[in-house]
C-alpha cells in the first residue's frame, strides 16, 4: 500500500516567554491568545467539564464552528501519589506537549485519523513543568472499550481498525498506549486514535508487532472486566487487515 500523501506543513509558532513555553497553529489561529491555555479563564466562560475512560476529566471548549479538547497532562498509577502533574524540565522542544503537538501536527497532515493540534503549553518552575494541550474534538465518538461486546460481530469494523492501526504504523507512528480506550468510533463505525502523549516517530522495527500485542492485551482485559467473550475470529480479522494494509 502507498505511503499517505502530506498536507502542505502548517506554520507552527514556539514562543518562550519567561517560565511559559506556548506552541499553536499561526496560520489556522493567527487571533492565539495565551488565555486559551488556562482552565480557569475557560470555566469562567462556560466550558464544561467531561470523564474520559481511565483518566481524568477534560474541558470541551466551544469555539465558533469548532469544539476543542483541553486536556491537562498528569501521570496515573502509584507515581502519581507523588508527582500528580509535574515533568522533569529538559527543554522546550523536549517538553510532553510540545513534542505531542508535533506529532499530531505530522499525523493530521498526513490525513490519519487522529485530533488536530491547536495549542500547547508548559509552565516551569524551577526544575520541573506542568504542561496542557488543545485539540480539535473528534465528533460524535466513543471509546472502543465502551462498545466493545455489542461490536465483536462487526468484521467490517474489525478490518477497519486493522487497516488504520497500519496507517499510523507506516508513518512510523508509535503509540505507547494502543488500546480498546484509546480507540474511538463514531456513528458510522469508522475508527480514531487518540492520546498521543508519549507517542514518537520513529523507523520501522519491532515497536510495531508490540504495540499489536499490546492491543490484543487490551482487548483481552476490557473483555473480562465488562463480562464480554474476547472474540478470536474477531482479533484474526484486524490482524490480518492489519498484515495486508502494511505490505
Amino acid at each position: 500500500m502507498s505511503a499517505p500523501v502530506e498536507r502542505p506543513t502548517s506554520s507552527p509558532l514556539l514562543r518562550v516567554e519567561g517560565p511559559v513555553v506556548t506552541l499553536h497553529d499561526h496560520s489556522s489561529y493567527p487571533d492565539f491568545d495565551t488565555r486559551w491555555l488556562d482552565s480557569d479563564w475557560w470555566l469562567a466562560n462556560g466550558a464544561r467539564m467531561h470523564s474520559v475512560t481511565g483518566r481524568a476529566g477534560v474541558l470541551m471548549l466551544e469555539r465558533g464552528h469548532e469544539t476543542w479538547v483541553y486536556r491537562h497532562y498528569h501521570r496515573g498509577g502509584l507515581v502519581a501519589k507523588l508527582c500528580y502533574d509535574e515533568y522533569l524540565w529538559t527543554g522546550a522542544e523536549r517538553s510532553r506537549p510540545v513534542r505531542e503537538w508535533h506529532v499530531l501536527d505530522r499525523l493530521t497532515r498526513l490525513g490519519l485519523p487522529a485530533p488536530r493540534p491547536v495549542a500547547a503549553r508548559a509552565v516551569r518552575s524551577g526544575p520541573i513543568y506542568r504542561a496542557d494541550i488543545l485539540t480539535v474534538l473528534l465528533p460524535d465518538t466513543v471509546p472502543l472499550s465502551s462498545r466493545l461486546g455489542a461490536l465483536w460481530t462487526d468484521s467490517r469494523l474489525w478490518s477497519a481498525i486493522g487497516v488504520m492501526v497500519a496507517g499510523f504504523h507506516r508513518a512510523g507512528c508509535d503509540h505507547p498506549d494502543l488500546t480498546a480506550h484509546n480507540i474511538l468510533i463514531d456513528s458510522g463505525r469508522r475508527p480514531f486514535l487518540v492520546d498521543f502523549d508519549n507517542a514518537r516517530m520513529r523507523n520501522p522495527g519491532g515497536w510495531q508487532r508490540a504495540g499489536m500485542e499490546r492491543l490484543q492485551r487490551s482487548l483481552r482485559k476490557v473483555s473480562l472486566e465488562t463480562g464480554t467473550r474476547f472474540d478470536e475470529s474477531a482479533w484474526e480479522t484486524l490482524d490480518a487487515a492489519y498484515r495486508s494494509a502494511s505490505a
